[in-house]
């Protein structure tokens, strides 16, 4: 197990530089390759009506003037060490991990993805755990009872949250339970440790709207895996051993059917933990997602930069988490 978990550990890092070159490469070298010029690339660090000399000064201390290998080794290892600026006199410091500086607020990226780290996660996290609980219980009960009212009217649910999109349902849910039923009412993010109630109480909504979504999904997922497996021949030799029904099931059933979900699971919360894009917008949370559609939106290439990386590290994170979620339950795959 020890060995099968440092193969995966040396091929996450693997991917992450490659991820990091490539990401790199397209912010940096593809506008070059469309005819920017690094002189157009160092006036959005300094603003309307620049000098000569005030380009110059900026090209020179960014490194944008050099060779473009030898500026993603500068950004790599500035993410590891820090990054010190110097802007004549004075000199800036880029803590680590270094993402560079807004081109709009001329901020470090990295505090500001982190200030609002905490929303991300916990819209994520707790929509994870929604999800999880109701999708996985729909399917199994569906699956017991195959062709029963239960399972047509919850399959009939699950296909509509699969059909529709998330700021469609996010925008009805809104309606209906803050403005027509003033349940959940409209209020800025808490943190969880100033006021748990508070912070649950915010974030309900959000998190069965995105649960309605991915909940469906895996109610699907696990009906169709659990049907397969309870007609498998070793499930028809466990009840015929006199095993219990339920240990037939969990045990038997349901632990082989959690295989397919744990693969997707992994991809969905990574894709969450990067930005719930739509959710946060839909329901105005100040998170990562949102922090990204805004870096979009006024073209600042550093704070793109930093989100995707972050998506990409969370995304190869799960996966990581997944790979030796595998070895967990099925003992075959730390043999391959």
């Amino acid at each position: 197990m020890f060995s099968y978990l440092i193969r995966r550990v040396i091929s996450a890092v693997i991917l992450l530089l490659i991820v990091s070159a490539v990401t790199f490469g397209i912010f940096f070298l593809l506008p070059k390759i469309a005819g920017q010029t690094t002189d157009q690339l160092a006036q959005q660090y300094i603003g309307k009506s620049p000098t000569p000399a005030d380009i110059a000064a900026v090209k020179r201390n960014l490194g944008l003037d050099k060779p473009v290998y030898e500026q993603y080794w500068e950004f790599l290892k500035g993410i590891f060490t820090g990054v010190d600026y110097k802007f004549g006199p004075e000199a800036a410091r880029c803590h680590v991990p270094c993402f560079g500086y807004s081109f709009k607020t001329h901020i470090e990226v990295w505090p500001e993805i982190q200030s609002r780290l905490p929303v991300t996660l916990s819209l994520a996290l707790g929509a994870a755990v929604v999800w999880l609980v109701s999708g996985i219980t729909t399917g199994v009960i569906s699956a017991l009872r195959p062709g029963s009212l239960f399972d047509r009217l919850s399959m009939g649910v699950a296909l509509a949250g699969v059909s529709l999109p998330m700021f469609f349902t996010g925008a009805i849910a809104l309606a209906l339970f803050t403005y027509q039923w003033p349940i959940f009412e409209r209020s800025d993010y808490v943190p969880l440790f100033d006021n748990p109630l508070l912070w649950a109480r915010t974030l309900v909504l959000p998190w069965v709207t995105l649960a309605f979504l991915y909940s469906a999904l895996y109610a699907r997922l696990t009906r169709a895996g659990m049907l397969e497996t309870l007609s498998e021949d070793y499930i028809r030799t466990a009840r015929a051993k006199g095993l219990g029904e339920r240990t037939v099931v969990v045990r038997h059933g349901l632990r082989a059917a959690l295989t397919p979900l744990i693969t997707v699971f992994g991809m969905d919360l990574g894709l969450l933990l990067g930005g719930a894009l739509i959710t946060e917008q839909v329901f105005s949370l100040q998170g990562v997602g949102a922090f990204a559609v805004q870096a979009i939106t006024a073209n600042d290439l550093p704070n793109i930069l930093g989100v995707t990386l972050l998506a990409a590290f969370f995304i190869v994170l799960c996966n990581l988490v997944v790979d030796v979620l595998y070895a967990a339950v099925d003992p075959r795959v730390r043999l391959s």
